[in-house]
């Protein structure tokens, strides 16, 4: 069977498209345009495309340039740019601890041993004066799952304690077990205890249910990034964000009067109600914060007669920058795979599509967005200030670290399994001689932390695909696996890259892309 499959693979590879089509670019050119864009975007010449750094600007017009070389439309108006306003804080609680009275005795939670905490709101100082704590279990309300545990309690005014992770985590038989569900992230706890107008909310850290140590929550004391809104000033967000470390709730809790073992083994059990603690505290924070402006990048291709409507491609632009060196001495987080690899698959998409003789009939959107890296921002804020409506959208296809890879036999998709792009992609793989895997394991919670979630937000369905592990030629393993140089300075691009899998990727989605575009109905 494999032998078919190989045989018909190398004559799909270059034909996963109509008949209409056989104009497109020819494959050793595909793969030379890749090669030449990630190439560049990875170079030192762009430092690392920090947002809001001069790398910034050379990026954004770089890429601005080769959508309108391309042909491209300008997505916002006359302009390829989006800007996206953000405030950057630095906080730290006065005296570097906030000091807890509780019924049994006073405590110091210290910053940032014990706690971390920061806020998205546009003021020198912030103040929570004689404010209650309240434990909310994990802070969660899904009535889906029969789960709130908000019922009974008034969380307004209040700083919150909520567990990270879902009661999956430690029940298989809750939620969706160890598949983490968007109730566990750390963001929709936040999201949440803002809607309920709560003062604060702090995530109580557990290294396996967050899948990282504490190192990584203390990541905070330094700058923290947000969207802004200059109409308000932030001021509706919530006053504090943090963390709390197990030894600081431990803490918190004894000064309660609270027994901290027996109350988490509580609030994992269907029926755990959530209480105010007997604890107050005077926060005050120092804020030292600034106000500056990045943008999304994206160029249309009108569509035919459903050009009000469209399919999006995404891939981040934004890395980290100039930093710490590695041992080599390099401090240039060139991210040539992330994301340079997915901002190359995005315009080669572009040219392809371009090249078309007859247009699709729905519009084509290639998004390049800011601010991945620091939390999905640029995607949250297109998707609140879309080209395009949501409602009118008809799929998101989003790109990150596809390159290098070998060609494989399987095609590993993420966000798939459950929604109307699932027998689009299905097909394309099988014309390729391939077989699609739908990624269920998100124990981890990653399913959340690339940009198609925020289109998933608003009910547009979106995928991301990821590696491949059956590969065609064992022989030829990829080289450079992504623990070696994820989030590293030797994310660097080589000459040695192989291709094989990624090109066969962006074929397949090239073939998605133009199906849903030319669909009647748009995927549920």
């Amino acid at each position: 069977m494999k032998k078919f499959c190989l045989t018909l693979l190398a004559l799909t590879a270059c034909l996963v498209i109509p008949a209409t089509a056989q104009t497109l670019t020819h494959p050793s050119r595909e793969e030379a345009l890749l090669r030449e864009w990630i190439r560049t975007l990875g170079s030192d010449d762009f430092g690392g495309r920090l947002p809001m750094t001069e790398y910034e600007a050379k990026t954004v017009d770089y890429l601005a340039g080769e959508m309108k070389a391309i042909g491209l439309q300008p997505a916002f108006g006359d302009s390829y740019f989006q800007p996206v306003q953000t405030i950057s804080t630095v906080c730290r609680p006065v005296g570097d601890k906030v000091r807890v009275k509780g019924s049994r005795r006073r405590v110091d939670l210290l910053f940032p041993d014990d706690l971390v905490i920061w806020t998205a709101r546009a003021s020198g100082k912030v103040e929570l004066p004689n404010t209650e704590f309240v434990f909310c279990g994990f802070g969660i309300d899904a009535p889906e799952f029969g789960w709130n545990d908000f019922d009974g309690v008034d969380v307004k005014g209040k700083i919150i304690i909520a567990m990270v992770n879902d009661p999956g985590f430690y029940d298989a038989s809750l939620f969706q077990g160890k598949n983490m569900t968007y109730y566990g992230r750390w963001t929709y706890k936040f999201e949440e205890a803002q809607r309920r107008g709560a003062a604060g909310c702090l995530v109580l850290h557990n290294t396996a249910a967050a899948s990282y140590g504490w190192n990584v929550a203390a990541n905070h004391t330094g700058s923290n990034l947000a969207l802004y809104d200059a109409a308000t000033g932030n001021a509706d967000a919530l006053a504090i964000k943090g963390w709390l470390h197990e030894n600081g709730c431990r803490k918190l809790f004894e000064a309660a009067g609270v027994d901290f073992e027996a109350t988490l083994d509580a609030a994992k059990q269907p029926g755990f109600r959530a209480f105010v603690l007997k604890a107050r505290t005077s926060l005050e924070m120092r804020v030292d914060y600034q106000i500056e402006q990045t943008c999304n990048v994206a160029g249309v291709l009108p569509g035919s007669d459903l050009r009000d409507e469209a399919v999006v491609f995404s891939a981040h632009w934004d890395h980290f920058g100039i930093g710490s060196p590695d041992e080599t001495g390099d401090g240039i987080y060139n991210g040539a795979s992330d994301n340079g690899s997915g901002m190359a698959a995005v315009l080669l998409l572009a040219k392809k599509y371009a090249e078309l003789p007859v247009r699709p009939r729905r519009s084509m959107l290639f998004l390049i967005p800011t601010l991945e890296e620091s939390g999905l921002f640029g995607t949250e804020f297109y998707c609140a200030h879309p080209a395009f409506p949501m409602d009118k959208t008809a799929a998101c296809i989003n790109f990150d670290c596809i390159a290098p890879e070998p060609l494989t036999y399987d095609v590993v998709v993420l966000g798939g399994g459950k929604c109307g792009l699932d027998r689009y992609i299905e097909g394309a793989a099988g014309a390729q001689g391939r077989y699609v895997v739908w990624n269920n394991d998100n124990s981890d919670g990653w399913y959340f932390r690339s940009d198609h979630f925020n289109f998933v937000k608003k009910g547009v369905p979106a995928v991301v695909i990821e590696y491949g592990k059956d590969l065609v030629d064992p022989s030829r393993p990829n080289k450079y696996p992504r623990s070696d140089w994820y989030h590293k300075p030797s994310d660097e691009y080589r000459d040695d890259w192989d291709f094989a899998g990624t090109l066969a990727h962006i074929r397949m989605m090239f073939a998605v892309g133009l199906d849903v575009a030319n669909a009647d109905h748009r995927p549920e």
